[in-house]
């Protein structure tokens, strides 16, 4: 018989099924072709089999790596437990993906780096928003010129959230707070289009009664012709835009969040015709030189593609979809903003 053989399918365990295993992960890796999430590693196996029946659940992450048909962990965990467990899955042979933030120092995520191009292993954090719809648009206006040269932009991630949860994210522990949470999504999304700044200047502040944790950032990432401001906090009644980038041609604003989280909170997903698609009425407008607003289509979202893109590396087609040295940079940055609000300073990289 001719044809092509079919390329065998890359059998996956998600370790950590969560709020994010279970939202962020397991829809995209049971959706995207190529890519077969077989076990995934809980301490509910029981919630595991309800949602997931045609997955192994396990509870021993030492287990799961035994298992040789297993080729890609992905760590839906912590923070704190980033580091370790990316470690173990390396040395045991897997390909790797880590939740964002990468890891909670830069020296951990060298480390990782240095192991997993020793093993010849393939290694990548998932900052899904850079298959936001908004994000995209903003990547595509500047691309294509229509801003002109850009000498400002504001990425704004405010919420309302004026009461204490309690989950690990808010505790007085290494790599809680919304800097490493939020912030390394905005830093991400900046490196993407400016690269490395010069500089690191940073204010950040434990706002809400009983807080234990950061809950407000404001940084300023110097570049040679672009200032790039990063804020967010938990007690804003109202978000403000969500993007506002200028250029010497046109300023473009948008305002609220990529609706792809919302979809798959909802139990939506990369099957359904809407998906990754901005309603008409949550677009953005381009202000031109005479101050006039067109709204903007806004690019269609992906967070599959991030998948799409790990399995087409793993295969041997394609660079990873996030670069760990992209996400090394970003912790990196998170430290010299810390350093920055510690020592009321800016901080040159």
């Amino acid at each position: 018989m001719g044809g092509d053989t079919p390329v065998k399918s890359i059998k996956t365990a998600l370790v950590g099924f969560g709020m994010s295993g279970q939202i962020f992960h397991a829809p995209l890796l049971t959706f995207v072709e190529g890519i077969e999430l077989s076990a995934v590693v809980s301490s509910k196996p029981e919630l595991v089999k309800s949602k997931l029946p045609d997955c192994t659940p396990y509870t021993s992450f030492e287990e799961v790596l035994e298992q040789p048909e297993i080729e890609l962990v992905v760590l839906s965990l912590p923070n704190t437990l980033h580091y370790d467990h990316a470690k173990k899955a390396l040395l045991a042979g897997k390909h790797v993906v880590v939740e964002k933030p990468f890891t909670i120092t830069s020296a951990e995520a060298e480390e990782l780096i240095a192991l997993s191009e020793q093993k010849g292993l393939k290694l990548s954090v998932y900052h899904n928003r850079r298959f936001d719809c908004d994000f995209l648009t903003v990547k595509d206006l500047m691309d294509s010129g229509r801003l002109g040269s850009v000498h400002s932009y504001l990425c704004n991630y405010n919420r309302y959230r004026p009461d204490i949860t309690g989950r690990w994210r808010e505790q007085d522990a290494p790599g809680s707070g919304i800097l490493y949470d939020l912030g390394a999504h905005g830093i991400d999304q900046a490196l993407c289009l400016f690269g490395t700044p010069k500089s690191v200047q940073a204010k950040l502040r434990v706002q809400r009664k009983e807080a234990k944790a950061v809950d407000h950032f404001h940084l300023v990432l110097g570049y040679e012709t672009c200032d790039v401001i990063l804020h967010g906090n938990c007690l804003s009644t109202e978000q403000g835009p969500r993007f506002q980038v200028s250029g010497d041609k046109a300023t473009y604003i948008t305002y609220g969040m990529d609706p792809q989280e919302d979809m798959l909170k909802a139990g939506g997903g990369p099957a359904s015709a809407t998906w990754g698609v901005e309603a008409e009425d949550d677009w953005g407008t381009l202000y031109d030189e005479a101050g006039e607003g067109t709204p903007v289509p806004s690019q269609r979202g992906g967070y599959e593609r991030f998948y799409a893109g790990m399995r087409d590396a793993i295969r041997g087609n394609a660079p990873v979809p996030v670069s760990p040295q992209d996400a090394m940079q970003t912790i990196r940055i998170i430290e010299a903003a810390n350093l920055s609000d510690k020592e009321a300073r800016v901080v040159f990289l």
